[in-house]
């Protein structure tokens, strides 16, 4: 279906976000699908093709960039934070109950990855949510930190707290790569990271692969699953059933406190995000969207 692209920004705690609106042509109040990513990542790394794959389902979709990353505004840049992240989720979605042209009762989240757990976050905490998608989806902290190793987590927490350190006496950010490959102490270093994570790096992008080694720290108080039970409404879960940092028995129990639909995988992380994978997966997440926000 054919579509417009528009550039649609708005403020989050005071900051400048950057937002895409896709409108389907000739449609009259449309759904809207809100869409992020995932760690660390931009809204210029394939969620676009997402989103076209929402359109053509005759829904619009707002797509976000985060504070301190791609085209937002904000610094340290690359600050990865959920607390900031949630904040800028709803002020994302006020932003969009705001614009005109489209039905502000009919409202869903896709999430992926990082963001997959950030979703479900949000829609605990807002009720009229009225479908969410969570794919490849962080849903533990605890649960990811049992996966490492005890050499990974020791040079976690002393990167962590060099950053702290640097916060509190007001220099810049102690900065790590964000993914690296396993011989190089990363955020994410598994086999599948490195290529899997920059094969979805736009073409001419600026991004830098490092962010503040602080979220290292918070990362095991991150638990989405501890808002699971509050999601009511409809969700699809898609899991992977290889990946490398995420507890597939975490993402079944999440599922489980939600009532979701669970697809399982028999993949890495990054599989679904490209190729055959990627026409299956966002295919069906469009028309589980479709599903909850036209025909219901």
């Amino acid at each position: 279906m054919p579509f417009t692209r528009r550039d649609s920004d708005f403020l989050s705690r005071g900051t400048r976000c950057a937002g895409w609106l896709y409108m389907p042509d000739g449609a009259k109040r449309p759904p809207v699908v809100v869409m992020a990513h995932g760690f660390g990542a931009e809204r210029s790394f394939r969620l676009s093709a997402y989103a076209e794959k929402f359109v053509e389902k005759n829904m619009a979709v707002f797509v976000f960039d985060y504070r301190c990353f791609g085209d937002s505004e904000g610094t340290p840049r690359n600050l990865v934070n959920p607390l900031m992240h949630i904040q800028d989720w709803e002020a994302a979605l006020r932003h969009v109950r705001l614009l005109e042209g489209i039905n502000k009762d009919k409202i869903g989240l896709w999430g992926t990855s990082f963001s997959g757990g950030h979703v479900i976050v949000v829609a605990a905490r807002n009720p009229w949510i009225s479908a969410i998608v969570s794919q490849v989806p962080f849903v533990d902290g605890i649960s990811s930190l049992m996966m490492m190793d005890a050499n990974y987590i020791m040079k976690a927490v002393v990167a962590g707290l060099r950053d702290l350190l640097r916060k509190i006496s007001f220099r810049s950010p102690y900065y790590v790569p964000i993914v690296a490959k396993p011989d190089t102490f990363a955020i994410m270093n598994s086999e599948d990271a490195m290529p899997g994570y920059m094969a979805l790096v736009s073409e001419g992008s600026t991004w830098k692969n490092e962010c503040p080694a602080r979220i290292l720290l918070y990362l095991p108080l991150y638990r989405p699953i501890a808002y699971a039970k509050n999601v009511k409404c409809p969700a699809l879960m898609v899991m992977a059933e290889k990946d490398f940092g995420i507890s597939p028995e975490a993402v079944r129990k999440c599922a489980k406190k939600m009532n979701a639909r669970l697809v399982s995988l028999p993949v890495g992380h990054f599989e679904p995000y490209l190729g055959e994978l990627f026409e299956k997966t966002s295919g069906m997440e469009a028309d589980f969207l479709a599903e909850q926000l036209i025909e219901a």
